[in-house]
């Protein structure tokens, strides 16, 4: 695996499940609104728009953590609609996110953007390991 490869993995191990975590409002009520848990929100939006990404600019990260335009243009979405939460979150609680007018579209497009993500990056995994098997068999052979 090049170096380039291993970062682009290091940084979807952590935008993927920021991202399906979005994408599930039971998940959310059962983890984000009990105090007693370490991942909040908060956790999510450092995780898109600080740490691995850039929502509202994603296309600065185009192969460092987003493998396609289709992704880059899902995440853009993803950070508007977020935006249009935190516009209706004027106390910047958990509660409050989830109770916004907007929040239904956060998890529609996370939904879209999860799909996306997790389908590339089974399809990168099939070819790798095709790619694996075709050196394996060219080493049999010698």
């Amino acid at each position: 695996m090049t170096e380039d490869s291993q970062c682009l993995a290091n940084f979807r191990v952590n935008l993927v499940p920021a991202v399906l975590a979005l994408a599930n409002p039971p998940w959310q009520q059962a983890v984000w609104l009990d105090p007693s848990t370490f991942e909040n929100l908060d956790h999510i939006f450092h995780v898109l728009f600080d740490d691995f990404c850039d929502a509202d600019q994603p296309e600065r990260y185009l192969g460092i953590s987003l493998r396609t335009d289709e992704e880059v243009t899902l995440m853009r979405q993803l950070g508007t609609a977020l935006n249009a939460a935190d516009a209706e979150a004027p106390n910047d609680t958990d509660q409050e996110y989830l109770q916004a007018t907007t929040w239904p579209e956060v998890v529609a497009v996370a939904g879209r953007l999860a799909q996306v993500m997790v389908s590339n990056d089974l399809s990168e995994l099939v070819a790798l390991h095709s790619t694996e098997s075709g050196e394996d068999r060219h080493r049999n052979r010698s």
